[in-house]
């Protein structure tokens, strides 16, 4: 008879097959939320042309699908620690793929809005439950690089939206681009089929059959005797409440990393929003500015991929001060007139350390929190963080109807990631701190 502890047997395990999958199911629940993410700023040209939208309401448009990922974020963040990570996803995959379409028969700002709103609200409740459940699938020492190479999933979303873009919108126009997300709706239910739930939730549960189950297939070669039970160290935690975040001196850090996420959100979205437009107006060619979001999101898969494994090996807070750091500087160049190729490699740049960086904080989220709270955690950090995405398109809406000049636009762009250097390197020197104490059981 044995009791079997499944994050130590994970953590000393190698990632299997069992894990590859799941990786690669989440991996392919992001693509379509990514493209889901970043469809709005291939079309944002067309809709300020149709609807005669001025900059600051085509920004606003823009904003109404964040406020619906900041509230899914709130919601299905904490739903899902105690419904479990599995059904969490489900509706949220099922909420923004089934509006996603149906913003493409938008006839009005107004319509469009409601519709975004709503595949807000699932985009926003699958990425924290996405990250909790590869987190607790990956041994400690790999959990970096698999929750990053997942999460670039989010990053192809983007680059397939770009790519579409280019084909779709000139011959069909934009609403193909929306009608599209139909096609996932099919993958629903082999996903849920294959995708498991947490085996950390199922034995806080006491589901043991279930958890036995997902252990002989996590474990193949390790075969459960009838009197074997698993267990979870932290089995009997906290409750999922907002206030726990802040408890066992993770007060500051936590707020270190929402000013993180809130900054960070605010430069992807930005930049996904307005920079094809931007673009445009100093000169490039519709397909060139469309090109440069393609950049940003390769960019960002590389900056993930990267990240990740650099996280792994010299801790996250190190490589993700040096990526908000590489971010201002690259922001700042975009806009200084530079030819065509050093225009794609400034984005490229851009893409890596924002979206790149995006994910890099989720796995720094994933691994503040033990598993009673950590979709709580990751919940109102993406929460936090969605305040700056509805900051960045309409701040970006603002700031452009100004007509400041461009370099002074961009240089004004990369002042959140200045800001996010100095809050990093506060989360970087408690972390440390803390490490050379005793842990503090929660």
């Amino acid at each position: 008879m044995r009791n079997i502890d499944v994050t130590e047997a994970i953590d000393s395990g190698q990632f299997g097959r069992f894990q590859w999958m799941i990786l690669g199911l989440c991996g392919l629940l992001l693509i379509v939320d990514g493209y889901d993410v970043f469809v709005a700023g291939t079309v944002l040209p067309k809709l300020i042309a149709e609807w005669g939208l001025s900059k600051p309401q085509a920004g606003a448009l823009q904003a109404w699908a964040l406020f619906g990922m900041m509230f899914g974020a709130l919601i299905f963040g904490p739903l899902a620690d105690k419904i479990g990570r599995k059904k969490g996803i489900a509706l949220s995959f099922v909420l923004f793929t089934t509006a996603t379409v149906a913003t493409g028969f938008a006839a009005s700002p107004d319509q469009f809005k409601i519709f975004r709103f709503i595949a807000g609200l699932g985009c926003g409740g699958l990425m924290p439950n996405a990250v909790a459940l590869m987190n607790e699938y990956a041994p400690k020492r790999l959990r970096g690089t698999m929750v990053a190479l997942m999460f670039s999933g989010y990053s192809i979303g983007g680059m397939v939206a770009a790519s579409l873009g280019i084909a779709i919108i000139p011959s069909f126009g934009w609403q193909w681009m929306f009608y599209v997300a139909a096609i996932p709706l099919v993958l629903l239910p082999f996903i849920l089929w294959q995708l498991p739930e947490s085996l950390g939730f199922l034995i806080r549960q006491n589901r043991q059959s279930e958890a036995r189950s997902i252990y002989s297939r996590l474990f193949p070669g390790d075969q459960l005797a009838d009197g074997d039970k698993l267990i979870f160290a932290e089995t009997n935690g906290a409750s999922a409440s907002v206030l726990e975040l802040f408890r066992h001196e993770r007060g500051l850090r936590t707020a270190m990393l929402w000013v993180s996420f809130f900054c960070c959100l605010l430069l992807v979205y930005l930049l996904s929003s307005w920079l094809p437009k931007v673009l445009q107006e100093a000169g490039y060619a519709e397909r060139a500015s469309l090109l440069s979001l393609f950049s940003l999101n390769f960019g960002g898969m590389a900056g993930a991929i990267l990240g990740g494994r650099l996280g792994d090996r010299f801790g996250l807070p190190k490589v993700v001060v040096a990526f908000f750091a590489a971010a201002a500087v690259s922001i700042a160049l975009i806009g200084t007139g530079l030819p065509t190729v050093l225009l794609f490699i400034s984005v490229f740049i851009a893409g890596a350390t924002t979206i790149g960086t995006q994910i890099l904080l989720y796995a720094s989220v994933a691994q503040l929190y033990n598993l009673s709270i950590r979709s709580t955690g990751l919940g109102w950090a993406s929460g936090v963080g969605r305040i700056g995405a509805i900051v960045g398109p309409t701040f970006g809406g603002y700031l452009l109807a100004q007509e400041l000049p461009l370099q002074q636009n961009f240089m004004l762009f990369a002042v959140p990631a200045v800001i996010s250097v100095f809050a990093m390197l506060g989360y970087a020197s408690l972390n440390a701190r803390q490490v050379l104490r005793t842990p503090v059981a929660a």
